[in-house]
């Protein structure tokens, strides 16, 4: 059964300008791409000097890349996927200097996966300013061998590793970046409750 209220739960403030920040580092995937426009639009004029964009297309047909393009900001990098793009954050990570804001948006997968990514090289997570776009699959942790399964949109779901079958909870861990799964029939395999549709 899934709760509400559950703490470890995120939750997304959507993208708020830092104006005491000397670089503005932007990361996104798919939708993520409008939050930045947007923020973009409101923004003070010296922003986007000071920004840099990394930018994952979740369809090569989007048009959303050549927006971010279209902004001027000092960088805008596109990448074809997502851990090409964790790969380059990575390297920015290790380089960055104090003054640097995080801003992230895009499915709550690609948010958690960079937060992650950022907490390794010393950044608090209460610092990064987060959006959520997108659709609202999740990724999910097998608790039982710490495998991971990506895109799940149904309460119950079969572990991509071990095949069990898996009740997809609301408790989230931000260390590993994803929701847990936990077995739905331990007590009596086979017998699983109705699967349903709960995060597209």
């Amino acid at each position: 059964m899934l709760l509400a209220g559950i703490k470890s739960r995120p939750s997304y403030t959507g993208l708020v300008l830092d104006p005491q920040a000397r670089r503005h580092l932007i990361l996104a995937e798919g939708e993520g791409a409008l939050a930045i426009t947007e923020l973009a639009a409101r923004a003070a004029d010296d922003f986007l000097a000071r920004a840099a964009i990394l930018y994952a297309a979740s369809q090569p047909a989007t048009d959303c890349a050549q927006r971010l393009a279209a902004l001027g900001a000092d960088t805008c990098t596109v990448f074809p996927t997502i851990p090409t793009l964790l790969v380059r954050f990575a390297g920015i990570l290790a380089t960055a200097t104090m003054g640097t804001r995080l801003y992230v948006s895009g499915t709550e997968g690609f948010i958690g996966e960079v937060i992650q990514l950022a907490v390794a090289h010393g950044i608090d997570h209460r610092s990064i300013v987060t959006e959520h776009r997108g659709s609202l699959a999740r990724r999910v942790q097998c608790v039982h061998c710490k495998g991971i399964t990506e895109q799940v949109t149904t309460n119950i779901v079969r572990c991509a590793h071990c095949g069990a079958n898996l009740l997809v909870r609301d408790h989230y861990s931000r260390r590993i970046g994803a929701f847990m799964g936990v077995s739905a029939d331990a007590e009596a395999p086979g017998e699983l409750p109705p699967i349903e549709e709960r995060f597209r």
